[in-house]
């Protein structure tokens, strides 16, 4: 077989595809969940930041290292199983132990994360989450449980992946400051399957919450939008009134579509994102292949009523910004070309009163050449008297002879003069 060069990249893309597997977890567990974000200029983060963060955590446990670098990290910590992820914006720790407490959501079992560590994050969280994850009962005794565990106004719980466990959650923040995910699983439920769902409930709940801070920009900027829009309208409104000054209300104008194109470069990326999160929570939610529990609302309906209105609240914004900035450019188009409008009829009027003084120049010019035409020719018709008379006989007399050639003169000098601004000309 001829040898081939393999491109430089080939194994690493096909190796991404299998860089992060699903956990495995066996029934019943324990599962906390953490998202750490640093609030400003997240994507352009130092990275090795979140690193040197996980890294502290691993030395607490004496735990081996990630490779320089590294995106993602799968380990034993203790008697935790612990998986670290980085995003674009964001970091995910995801810690497994077996058994679960005899207390329900028992706060301290997320101390496998320590106060101080926390304390010492390069972010702010995000969400966090606990998942208590526990074998399958009679539907009377998970009814129970979710009643003392959530709170029955917004609880939804869902039979998933054909009837291989129950989820239920009320997407609340509870006294501890973490949400609470329920999991009762089917006898025979595998160990990578119930580990596909814990990844699935906590990708659902991290980019819900990622996604919601499209909401909170979109509150923040409301009040100016709303200013802004308010503004063009005026402006568009004084366009219509012939006493206003172009001039000012176009530099106006101006300042309004700068002011709504910074906006909308702000808020480009946080959008663009916002979309993406969404896409992604409605995705999860599909592949779980939901089916109602005792006629409870499901994730799915839980989003639609709670979740996509504040969505749709950012995509409006973000159309709204976008007719504003249309509206500003059409606007300034409208008077710009009524200024030039009025500049071309200014101009018009200028060349009309620059041809009525070149015509009235014209006219002096005339009137000048036909006075020299008389000085000359009377200067001429004297020198030709004088050069003639001593050549006439007795009986011309000077006056005869100035009269005889005046004529002739004048003509002479017209056709010179003629010749000349022909030339010139």
């Amino acid at each position: 077989m001829t040898p081939i060069d393999d491109h430089p990249l080939r194994y690493a893309l096909a190796n991404e595809l299998h860089a992060r597997p699903f956990p495995v977890a066996a029934t019943p567990c324990t599962v906390v969940f953490l998202a750490i974000k640093k609030q400003e200029t997240a994507v352009a983060r130092d990275r090795d930041e979140d690193l040197a963060h996980l890294i502290n955590l691993l030395d607490r446990h004496g735990a081996q290292h990630p490779q320089p670098q590294a995106t993602h990290y799968a380990g034993q910590i203790g008697r935790h199983w612990l998986k670290w992820e980085q995003h674009t914006e964001f970091v995910t720790y995801t810690a497994i132990f077996q058994n679960v407490s005899d207390r329900p959501f028992n706060p301290a079992d997320f101390e496998v994360f320590p106060p101080d560590w926390l304390m010492a994050s390069p972010g702010q969280r995000v969400t966090s989450a606990m998942i208590r994850v526990v074998e399958h009962q009679a539907d009377d005794e998970i009814k129970d449980a979710l009643t003392d565990w959530f709170e029955p106004e917004s609880l939804a719980v869902a039979r998933v992946l054909d009837d291989a466990a129950i989820c239920a959650s009320d997407f609340r923040i509870d006294p501890a400051g973490h949400m609470r995910f329920a999991l009762f699983v089917t006898k025979g439920t595998g160990r990578r399957r119930t580990g596909r769902i814990i990844q699935r409930l906590c990708e659902i709940e991290t980019y819900k919450a990622m996604s919601m801070l499209g909401f909170a920009r979109v509150k923040q900027m409301a009040a100016r939008i709303g200013a802004l829009d308010g503004k063009l309208t005026e402006l568009m409104g004084q366009m219509t009134d012939n006493s206003a000054q172009p001039d000012e209300l176009l530099h106006e104008l101006l300042s309004t579509s700068i002011e709504l194109e910074t906006l909308s470069a702000q808020c480009a990326f946080r959008f663009g994102a916002t979309g993406a999160y969404e896409a992604i929570v409605n995705q999860r939610i599909e592949v779980m292949r939901e089916e109602r529990f005792e006629g409870r609302q499901s994730f799915a309906d839980f989003m639609m009523r709670r979740y996509d209105p504040a969505i749709r609240t950012v995509k409006s914004t973000e159309r709204r910004l976008q007719a504003l900035s249309d509206r500003a450019i059409r606007a300034g188009e409208l008077l710009r070309t009524r200024v030039d409008v009025e500049r071309s009829a200014q101009n018009q009027a200028l060349l009309e009163n620059m041809d009525r003084r070149a015509d009235l120049a014209l006219r002096l010019q005339h009137t000048v050449e036909g006075l020299s035409v008389v000085a000359i020719s009377y200067y001429a018709v004297s020198l030709t008297s004088y050069l003639l008379f001593p050549l006439t006989g007795a009986g011309i007399s000077k006056g005869m002879l100035t009269a005889a050639v005046t004529l002739p003169v004048v003509l002479m000098v017209w056709v010179a003069i003629r010749r000349i601004r022909k030339r010139l000309a």
